[in-house]
């Protein structure tokens, strides 16, 4: 896989013409149209195929991964412009495999909202392990809050995708509470309710586990909560269900915050099947201009992690979203606008300006005036970001990558993903 970054003058037809491949080849990998023009800075992902197949008559997408001894998810995950379909012509040429080899392999899980588009759900589907329809809800007293999540379970179940039930103290508000959190954590009658609710719904709908997600927890319940994460291990394990457990992105045990003090990382990890880290948000919406998810704070959380969780057992936050700011940046009262990392190209594009690139954080950004005259800062993710990312998974040995979230599409993180790693399935 090559990575190459946008100059003054560049072409699709140069850019394939310098790597050898076709055009077809760098439209598939990057979702580009052959007549949108290119932005200076932004990244293309060059995949040079080292077997192609031309479709020939009564030929089917099953046989031909059968006959090349390939899944057909892979065969999906080579030829993203199939869009996860079993749709071919006579004539056609499809990507069997491509030159370089995987640093190893990973699993992966997303969570997606029920108003997800399910075509854009259906076509990341071959490359997860696992996902989270968001989210389960529940009342003080243990009953269950259920979203519409019968249509994301039947476009991801046959790519073979483990669901995950999700369950958090998100409120109607869409705000974590720690109120609900307090009053099922020192209930052990609403817990055993809650358990049995869930459980329930596990065996009805035919979810592989469950992802629990309590956040902002009060300090004095910090130990309460790995101990109810325990009591549905010990309930769904011998099931063949795991559980999954959403950590805030510490740096230490002594880390001071809401967000942090309620997760104690060795407890929780030893309670847990897998955790969660949520490494991302250091650029968020009501905070001044950064990266979302700078390479260096994600390291130092990702090494205390390790010191205290087995990193077989964890999965690093991906976020799959940028933000752009309106300047100048005024402390509680600026907002920032949530924007998809295509958005982020279609918005330098508008404007004419170049992508940056910040060696410190490994995120590209860039600066615009729009037409009220207002100066704005974007930053997002890119191949090249994304790429600095996913291969801390197979330094660190983790076991795999969680993307926040599934709901926009990032067609360059796929192809970067795909070629890095054998995905888990």
């Amino acid at each position: 896989m090559f990575i190459h970054r946008v100059k003054r003058g560049d072409t699709l037809l140069g850019i394939a013409s310098q790597y050898g491949v076709s055009i077809f080849n760098l439209l598939a990998n990057n979702d580009l149209s052959p007549d949108t023009p290119l932005v200076v800075g932004q990244t293309i992902v060059v995949l040079v195929p080292r077997i192609t197949h031309t479709v020939k008559n009564g030929e089917t997408l099953s046989g031909i991964a059968s006959s090349y001894g390939i899944s057909l998810n892979q065969l999906y995950r080579n030829n993203p412009q199939l869009d996860a379909k079993d749709n071919i012509s006579v004539g056609q040429s499809l990507f069997i495999s491509y030159e370089g080899d995987r640093v190893g392999e990973t699993e992966v899980t997303g969570y997606a909202y029920e108003f997800v588009d399910l075509d854009l759900l259906r076509f990341q589907s071959p490359y997860l392990t696992y996902m989270s329809p968001f989210t389960y809800g529940f009342t003080p007293q243990g009953e269950l809050i259920i979203p519409k999540d019968e249509p994301l379970l039947e476009v991801v179940r046959p790519f073979g995708v483990k669901p995950l039930l999700h369950l958090s103290t998100l409120t109607e508000q869409g705000n974590f509470s720690n109120e609900l959190a307090q009053q099922i954590l020192n209930n052990e009658e609403a817990q055993e309710n809650l358990m049995n609710n869930v459980l329930a719904v596990i065996e009805e709908k035919g979810y592989s586990g469950l992802d629990i997600d309590f956040e902002f927890l009060p300090a004095e319940d910090n130990l309460k909560y790995p101990a109810l994460i325990s009591r549905f291990r010990e309930r769904l394990n011998p099931l063949g269900k795991i559980v999954l457990t959403a950590l805030a992105p510490k740096t230490s045990a002594e880390q001071r915050g809401l967000l942090y003090e309620g997760h104690r990382y060795r407890e929780i990890g030893e309670a847990s099947d897998g955790v969660l880290l949520m490494t991302y948000e250091w650029g968020y919406t009501y905070g001044p201009p950064l990266a979302v998810a700078p390479i260096e704070p994600v390291r130092r959380v990702i090494e205390y992690a390790i010191t205290e969780i087995p990193p077989e057992k964890i999965f690093m936050g991906i976020p799959n979203y940028g933000y752009d700011w309106t300047l100048p940046f005024v402390q509680g009262e600026s907002r920032a606008d949530s924007i998809s990392n295509v958005e982020a190209v279609d918005i330098a594009r508008r404007y004419g300006v170049e992508i940056q690139f910040d060696d410190y954080a490994k995120a590209p950004y860039f600066n615009y005036t729009d037409e009220e005259g207002r100066g704005h800062e974007v930053w997002f993710e890119d191949a090249e970001s994304i790429r600095e990312k996913l291969l801390l998974i197979s330094e660190y040995n983790l076991r795999g990558a969680m993307y926040w979230n599934l709901m926009r599409p990032f067609p360059q993180n796929w192809a970067v993903l795909n070629s890095l790693y054998n995905i888990v399935q």
